[in-house]
């Protein structure tokens, strides 16, 4: 409390509010809430400029207190010297700031000057009432009659500065309000964009779909008939034909694995022990590793030199084996097999790229580009298929979230307007 004044409880009168329902249109909450804007700005200058038409007599009143509180001495004269010293210092300070502070207030014809209003007002009643709290001995005692005056005058002037404050905190929370709504607008007619792109893309994602299904079953169709003519039957017997000879390699191959096992520790130790030259030593190599790609008719001598050096090495003592006479034997066995081994893999070798030139030369060209061709037209089918199903995601999420922000449009409404919007949707 400041100088004996403070804020008077405000009687509340319970009104019964009439509501109405209105339904409308969500291209209609832009237009509405501009007409509420305009209407809440239109009130709200009209009801500031009316306190401060009732407020700027109380202003010209302190004044004129002012005024007449300057002539009169407050007969100082008929009380103690040192406490009419204080008595006069106190009066000076008081008119001193109601000279200085108490100004006209300014005139109200924006929403701008309504803040300039409520500023300036505020520090009249600050510096008033801190001087007049300083004071307040002196001025209850040896002023009395102004005392009451003051008192009364800034009583009003508070509760009319109260009411300009509520009048604009009301105000700010209407247009924070109204920003609120034009973001979830803003945030709808983004969905709504988002729905009708989505939506576009999916027609175009059908079309590209059917497109290539056209596409697919032209491929199918011409498959089809390709596997259905005779060269592709004589094709399919000597592919059948084919599939089956292949298996001889690996009868042929596990027969000459086991006669080189016999003898691959001391290849292996020849391999490491001896300087070859690059065409023997890959030779060797494949020997010890896999015999059956290396016994060509064009590597038998290499193959014998081989064969005879390792000889050589273990009757030396140079490559040493457990059993000598065994491992002797097993190279002349192998040795004299050689020439069976090298003729069952030539004759493998030459028939099966026989068989394959001939499969190669009944294979239809066109077979060869069409099949891939399917697949990769099937490929593409699944990921349109994909992308559709994720765009219609984002459509459904679209229309789930619109409702929810119309609900929230619906309740900030009602928030500020005697009237319940419903508000459809086109």
């Amino acid at each position: 409390m400041v100088f004996g004044w403070g804020k008077k409880k405000q009687e509340e009168n319970t009104v019964e509010v009439i509501s109405q329902n209105k339904e409308i249109q969500l291209s209609d909450v832009s237009k509405i809430l501009t007409e509420l804007n305009q209407l809440r700005s239109t009130q709200i200058l009209s009801e500031i400029k009316q306190i401060r038409k009732i407020t700027e007599p109380l202003i010209d009143d302190l004044i004129k207190i002012g005024k007449v509180l300057e002539k009169d001495n407050l007969k100082v004269d008929d009380i103690d010297k040192h406490l009419a010293i204080i008595v006069v210092r106190g009066k000076k300070q008081v008119i001193d700031v109601i000279k200085k502070g108490v100004t006209s207030l300014p005139e109200i014809s924006s929403l701008e000057d309504m803040e300039k209003l409520n500023y300036s007002l505020s520090q009249i009643l600050k510096k008033v009432g801190d001087v007049l709290g300083r004071q307040t001995r002196v001025i209850h005692i040896f002023a009395k009659k102004y005392a009451n005056q003051l008192k009364d005058n800034l009583e009003v002037m508070n509760h009319n500065h109260f009411e300009i404050q509520q009048l604009l905190k009301n105000f700010k929370s209407t247009k924070s309000d109204f920003i609120e709504i034009n973001d979830l607008l803003n945030k709808i007619k983004l969905f709504q964009n988002t729905k009708i792109d989505k939506a576009k893309k999916i027609i175009e994602t059908h079309d590209a779909i059917k497109s290539l299904e056209e596409k697919i079953l032209s491929i199918d169709n011409s498959i089809k008939e390709i596997k259905s003519s005779d060269n592709y039957q004589k094709y399919l017997v000597l592919k059948k034909e084919f599939d089956e000879y292949i298996t001889q390699k690996l009868k042929i191959k596990n027969i000459i694995d086991t006669q080189f096992t016999k003898i691959s520790r001391p290849l292996s130790r020849y391999e490491y022990a001896s300087s070859l030259d690059k065409e023997q030593k890959t030779i060797l190599t494949k020997l010890v590793g896999n015999p059956f790609n290396i016994l060509l008719s064009e590597n038998k001598d290499h193959i014998i030199l081989i064969l005879e050096n390792v000889r050589k090495g273990i009757t030396s003592g140079s490559i040493s084996v457990k059993d000598v006479d065994k491992t002797l034997f097993h190279i002349t066995e192998t040795e004299e097999i050689l020439g069976t081994f090298i003729k069952q893999v030539s004759n493998y070798f030459e028939t099966s790229q026989k068989m394959q030139n001939e499969l190669n030369s009944l294979m239809p060209d066109e077979l060869v580009s069409l099949e891939p061709e399917h697949d990769k037209n099937i490929s593409f089918k699944d990921d349109l298929q994909l992308k559709s199903k994720t765009l219609q995601g984002d459509i459904d999420d679209a229309e789930t979230q619109i409702p929810t922000l119309i609900s929230k449009i619906e309740k900030k409404l009602r928030e500020f307007s005697n009237t319940k919007y419903t508000i459809l949707q086109s």
